[in-house]
Order: C-alpha cells, then sequence, then structure tokens
C-alpha cells in the first residue's frame, strides 16, 4: 500500500523532517504509481498530520511536534472536552457568520446542504457535513476563530473519534442531520441569528445524547 510504504520512508528518515518531497512526477515513478494514486495517499498523510502541502510549492514533511501544539491536543482531548468546545464555539460561528458572511459563502453553505441531502454513504455525508462546518466558521470572517474550528475538526478526525461518528452515522441521524442543516440553511439565508443558535444548540444536544449512548 502506498500510504504505507511512505509513511515507512518517513520514519525512516529518508525525507528529513521540514525537507521537501521530490516532486510529485519524480516521487510517483520512484513508488511505481499513477500520480492520482499517489495524490490520494498524500491526501492521507496529510490528514494523519505527516506531511503539509503548501499551494505552488509542494508538500512537507512535518515537524515534529511539541507538547501543547495542536496535534497532541488533538490527541488528548476527551470527548466531552470536546463537546464542550463545540457547544462554545458553534453558536457563536453561526451568529457571526450571519453578520458578516458575503453571500458567495452563503451559496456554497446551500450547496453543501443539497449536497448532504443526495448521498446516503455514511463517511462521504461526515465529511460534507465537516464541510459546511468549516466554511460557516469561515463566513465568520474571524481567521483566529477559523484555526479554532479546524483543531476541532482535527480532533474528530482521531481514528477512535471516527470510528464512534461512523457507528453514530446511520440513515436515521443522516436524515435527522439533513433536516437540521436544510433547515440551518434557511435560517442563514433570513439572516435570522435567534433560529439559527437554537438549530446548532439542537443539533449538539442530540449528539451529546448520543455520545452518553457511547459511555
Amino acid at each position: 500500500m502506498i500510504v504505507e510504504e511512505l509513511s515507512a520512508r518517513l520514519a525512516a528518515g529518508d525525507y528529513p523532517r521540514g525537507s521537501r518531497l521530490p516532486a510529485e512526477r519524480q516521487l510517483a515513478a520512484s513508488l511505481q504509481v499513477a500520480r492520482n494514486t499517489l495524490r490520494e495517499a498524500l491526501d492521507v498523510l496529510e490528514e494523519n498530520g505527516l506531511i503539509r502541502r503548501r499551494a505552488g510549492a509542494g508538500s512537507y514533511v512535518s515537524e515534529p511536534e511539541l507538547p501543547g501544539s495542536s496535534a497532541s491536543v488533538a490527541v488528548t482531548t476527551g470527548p466531552l472536552h470536546l463537546h464542550v468546545m463545540r457547544g462554545i464555539l458553534e453558536p457563536e460561528i453561526a451568529r457571526l457568520a450571519i453578520l458578516n458572511m458575503p453571500s458567495a459563502t452563503l451559496d456554497a453553505l446551500v450547496q453543501l446542504s443539497d449536497a448532504m441531502r443526495t448521498t446516503s454513504d455514511p463517511t462521504g455525508f461526515a465529511r460534507l457535513e465537516e464541510e459546511f462546518q468549516l466554511k460557516l466558521a469561515e463566513g465568520t470572517g474571524n481567521p483566529l476563530l477559523l484555526a479554532c474550528y479546524h483543531l476541532i475538526v482535527k480532533t474528530r478526525r482521531q481514528p477512535h473519534r471516527a470510528a464512534m461518528l461512523r457507528r453514530q452515522m446511520t440513515s436515521e441521524r443522516i436524515h435527522y442531520l439533513c433536516q437540521a442543516h436544510a433547515a440551518l440553511v434557511s435560517a442563514l439565508v433570513s439572516r435570522d441569528v435567534a433560529e439559527a443558535s437554537e438549530l446548532v444548540q439542537d443539533m449538539l444536544i442530540e449528539e451529546q445524547r448520543l455520545l452518553m449512548q457511547e459511555d
């Protein structure tokens, strides 16, 4: 598997920390794979924090994480801590997005909500929901708040949490979330802060109920 081969090379120090990986064409040739296959493997490595990409500059090997860094925080954060932070951030994100987001962001949220209604695949649905939340955070116009929410997403992507989310993503829950996000989009379109905040709180309460069942 290409991901395992690249991970092994990184672990062996074939590509030093902070260094730039070979160009995609060169790396694909050395691994004897197509470039689209290589890109899929690089996507996985980036999600796992092993590499980072810079637009127009290539892929770089991640530096070692220090205590208190985003990766170590993501690993050590408990489910309750994560839920508390979401309860603090998400209603405020909805409020600020309504006040600040441009029409292009709102259009993107409508499209994501529509896409959520057309998929029954749990993994695909979870990714669309994640994109929706990040786009909403982007709509606040606050880069620090967006960075904080990226950390929330990174924490939710931890393998044990991803497995829990897959267990919870039943057809009934997908149906509920589709309706909830469609209602949220309506509130965003009408710039109804109170309604949007209430809908976000309702979704968080429902997720808390599922979290308690996991315990």
